[in-house]
Parts: C-alpha cells; sequence; structure tokens
C-alpha cells in the first residue's frame, strides 16, 4: 500500500536538513546581530568598527551561501532572508555615509528581494542620521540626508512592489515624511 522505501528517504531527508535549518538559523542569526551593530557604529561615526563588524556579517553569510549553494531550501529560510536584508541596510548606508554611489552589493550574492528591502530601511537610517546631524548643527548633513532618501524613494517608486516589499515601501515613505519635516525645520533656522 505504501512504498517504505520512498517515505524512508523523505524521511531521512527531513532529518539531515533539520540540522541545517538549526546552522542557518544560527549563523543567520549572528550575522544579523553583526549588521545591525555595524549600523549602530555607523550612527556614531564609528567608521573603522562598522567596516570590521560589517565585514564579520559578509564573511558569515558568504560562507553559508558556498556551503548550501546546491540546497535552495537555505535560502527560502526566514533567518537566511531577515539577515541578507539587514546586512544590505547596512551595506548600502555604509557606502551612503563614505559618500559613494548606493548600488549593487559587492562580494556577496544578494538577491533582489533582498536588496530592496534593505534598500527600504535605509530612509529610517537616514532621519535618524539627520536628526543626530541636527542637534549637532550640522545643517548641510540634513540636507544631504533628505535629498538621499529622497533619490531613494523615487527609485522605489518606479519598482512594482507587492507584498512583503511593499509594506517596507511603505515604511520607507513614513521615514521620508519624517526627513522631510526635519529638513524643514531645520532650514527655518539655518
Amino acid at each position: 500500500m505504501l512504498n517504505k522505501k520512498y517515505f524512508q528517504k523523505v524521511r531521512g531527508d527531513l532529518l539531515n536538513y533539520a540540522g541545517v535549518h538549526r546552522e542557518v538559523i544560527k549563523i543567520c542569526g549572528d550575522a544579523q546581530h553583526l549588521a545591525k551593530k555595524a549600523i549602530f557604529a555607523m550612527q556614531r561615526d564609528g567608521g573603522k568598527d562598522a567596516d570590521k563588524l560589517l565585514e564579520q556579517a559578509r564573511a558569515l553569510l558568504a560562507g553559508l551561501q558556498k556551503k548550501h549553494a546546491k540546497d535552495s531550501r537555505v535560502f527560502d529560510e526566514g533567518a537566511y532572508k531577515a539577515a541578507m536584508e539587514e546586512f544590505a541596510e547596512a551595506a548600502l548606508f555604509s557606502e551612503y555615509l563614505r559618500g559613494e554611489e548606493m548600488g549593487e552589493i559587492k562580494n556577496l550574492n544578494v538577491s533582489s528581494e533582498s536588496f530592496v528591502g534593505g534598500l527600504c530601511d535605509v530612509p529610517g537610517e537616514l532621519l535618524r542620521y539627520a536628526i543626530k546631524s541636527a542637534t549637532e548643527k550640522d545643517f548641510k548633513k540634513v540636507k544631504k540626508c533628505f535629498d538621499a532618501a529622497d533619490a531613494v524613494l523615487r527609485e522605489l517608486m518606479d519598482m512594482d512592489l507587492t507584498g512583503y516589499n511593499r509594506q517596507k515601501f511603505d515604511q520607507a515613505k513614513q521615514a521620508w515624511y519624517k526627513l522631510e519635516q526635519v529638513a524643514y525645520e531645520v532650514s527655518m533656522k539655518g
């Protein structure tokens, strides 16, 4: 009635993947934590620390990609997607702070979905950086943050975002609105 050999094969595959699943969750959690710490360091002008943290996160994710290149299930894991998105956000914000063009993330395979998810979070980081800059009375930085967030929103508007990334886009717009208010208030003082 049942093909016992096939059921045994499926059971074995699932049991083997359970170990991979735990490994993915651990590595991705570590990478996501490092990327978050890198962003925190960037917000406090800790560029060298941020670069080290970002490189550690990249190395963890690149190692995972290499080790499990033939098992696509790894790249569908929520922990993996969250870590990649956080890394993309940190890498893009780092490019902005270094005065570079925000664009393709080098030395790591980042899906379009993870890239867009990370990009949608950049206006929130720009808002925080602008507020810090405004308290330091560096009004030129506030204007630069607003201009960068505006450019990001314009690009995102041209994408046909649905589902999760549509929600992320809505969050990006909210950050942009708040940043617009900060830029306006600064312009009234400067």
